[in-house]
């Protein structure tokens, strides 16, 4: 993998160590695993839970049991070489940052972007702070909440969804422990997934309905902690239960389209700037795809970077332009593709009413089991990849 810019990245992660973030977890599949793969020495550093099986349970009193499983990541790690982890995000960032940081990569927090400036040949960042930065060329890969996104197509009015989510990590009950499975559990107006992020610690997240409120990420304070842990879900069956029941670092977040799922961009750039991951397409995190999704859109920009400018020279704004073209070529359709299902997915898990909830529950009975195939050979295949690090 070439340098293919002089561009000053950024990084202004103000959660990275707060107690908002302990709970928060990411869900690595064979994608974003094999482009990690792809620099020296850091797969082998991100240390999660392995997952072996997908299972989906009811626990309607009136349709109780199993609904649906499949052994995918299974057979995805054994085809491909690649399965599922699950990892707490504050573990991979820290592996990230300080891999980075052994390679010579300077990350610089504090710096919130407020404008951006093009000139011919760069474009100068003004930053919260006073200070500014110029670079050959930006990549916005600031998140949900991006201001680069915001600097380049104006504000987006965020679209409240319905859903709240609470969730937190919990000592993995006994019967979870033989599994290493991604667990869904449906209940009426109520849905629960879990999967394991170390040998011992299951991070799970709730989904239920409540009224418009506004766009939130709070950890809950002890007391109100103690409450959630003795509500009715902690009664749950098939290890669900004990989860909720022994949770720790709980937080409680408004799931908004402005928090995951924005409208969708025509376009991911504008002259010298362009978007990458969260800050060009939002989603939902139903089918665990954000960051998979960001590290597809990673190689991409840099086979294209290291295709088109091989020395690595101060690239011209036609260059540049083409470059960004071919990547929004190839990537917003897939990852809009992915946000419609995220989406989908999460209209169909939290529904109301007996007669719902039995149909849902048929709708996963007869669902075709998980084969994982759509990120298996994506961005590329085992072996074939047209990116390479050079240290």
């Amino acid at each position: 993998m070439t340098q293919s810019s002089t561009s000053g990245l950024n990084d202004n992660e103000s959660r990275l160590e707060s107690g908002t973030d302990r709970g928060a977890v990411r869900s690595l599949q064979p994608n974003g695993l094999r482009v990690l793969a792809l620099v020296p020495g850091l797969l082998n550093k991100v240390v999660g839970g392995r997952i072996e099986e997908i299972i989906h349970y009811s626990v309607l009193p009136e349709d109780l049991g199993e609904l649906l499983s499949s052994d995918g990541p299974a057979r995805a790690e054994v085809e491909e070489g690649f399965g599922v982890r699950g990892v707490r995000r504050t573990v991979l960032h820290h592996v990230l940052l300080e891999h980075a940081k052994a390679l010579g990569i300077p990350i610089i927090f504090g710096h919130q972007l407020m404008s951006l400036d093009e000139a011919a040949k760069s474009v100068r960042v003004t930053f919260a702070n006073g200070k500014t930065s110029t670079a050959s060329f930006v990549v916005g890969c600031d998140g949900l909440h991006s201001n680069t996104r915001e600097c380049l197509f104006g504000k987006q009015e965020p679209l409240f969804t319905g859903l709240v989510q609470t969730g937190g990590l919990s000592e993995t009950p006994e019967e979870l422990l033989v599994q290493r499975a991604v667990i869904n559990v449906y209940d009426d107006g109520a849905h629960l997934t879990a999967y394991p992020v170390d040998d011992h610690q299951t991070s799970w997240a709730l989904t239920t309905m409540e009224p418009k409120a506004k766009e939130s990420w709070r950890a809950m304070d002890e007391e109100a902690q103690k409450k959630f842990r003795g509500c009715s879900y902690s009664q749950w069956p098939f290890g669900a239960g004990k989860l909720v029941s022994n949770g720790t670092h709980i937080v409680k977040k408004r799931m908004q389209y402005g928090l995951y799922d924005r409208p969708e961009l025509q376009t991911w750039h504008k002259g010298r700037v362009v978007l990458l991951g969260d800050a060009a397409h939002p989603t939902s995190p139903h089918i665990g795809q954000g960051a998979n999704q960001a590290f597809e859109d990673i190689y991409h920009l840099v086979r294209l970077l290291s295709k088109h400018n091989p020395d690595a020279a101060a690239p011209s704004t036609e260059l540049l332009l083409k470059v960004f073209a071919e990547y929004e070529n190839l990537r917003i359709s897939r990852t809009s593709e992915f946000v419609k299902r995220a989406r989908k997915l999460s209209e169909l898990r939290v529904v109301h009413g007996l007669e719902e909830c039995k149909k849902r529950n048929n709708h996963l009975r007869e669902m075709e089991v998980v084969s994982l195939q759509d990120v298996i050979s994506n961005p590329f295949v085992t072996g074939h990849s047209e990116v390479s690090l050079v240290l």
